[in-house]
């Protein structure tokens, strides 16, 4: 290996170390508008949140035929087993809907708005963009998993609480 390949790999290893953590552990998002649960209101958006099934592999021994055993104790014929592997479902998948405000709410501004409603909460720790980057994105299930919502897509519920969408008055019946 030369002095210039060990130079390059080194440098090349000090960039990649320099990344942010938070952009490495918030994966992209992708929503789709169209989806929406059964009996949602025309017009409305709504995120997804998806908690995977918990499936264990449990493998048992079991007799097929007892050993035989003497009256002086012993062992003429030893215990046949078999060897069964099953899965076992410890915990069942879990889809939860809940609204969003709409991607064309979501305009840089709003955006650069809740990067500021998340900063001086110690959520948010980047330059106020208004681009929902990884760093945003983290900061939002930051602030909506204590609610018992672990998603970085902003629930129409967390952006009323941060002061970003009009709460809806309640209904004159």
């Amino acid at each position: 290996m030369t002095v210039r390949s060990f130079a390059f790999l080194l440098a090349a290893g000090f960039v990649a170390g320099c990344q942010t953590t938070a952009a490495l552990r918030e994966p992209d998002i992708v929503q789709t508008l169209q989806e929406a649960p059964p009996g949602a209101p025309p017009g409305t958006c709504w995120g997804k949140q998806v908690t995977p099934a918990i499936v264990e592999t449990v493998t048992e021994q079991v007799m097929l035929q007892p050993a035989e055993i003497r009256a002086d104790g012993t062992v003429t014929q030893p215990a046949i087993f078999k060897t069964e592997t099953r899965q076992a479902i410890l915990r069942e998948r879990k889809a939860t809907w809940f609204q969003t405000p709409c991607a064309t709410e979501q305009t840089p501004d709003f955006i650069a708005s809740l990067q500021r409603a998340l900063k001086v909460r110690n959520l948010y720790r980047g330059p106020i963009t208004g681009e929902m980057d990884a760093r945003t994105r983290a900061a939002i299930r930051a602030y909506q998993k204590p609610e018992g919502l672990d998603s970085g897509i902003l629930s129409l519920a967390a952006a009323r609480k941060l002061g970003l969408v009009a709460v809806a008055p309640p209904d004159e019946n």
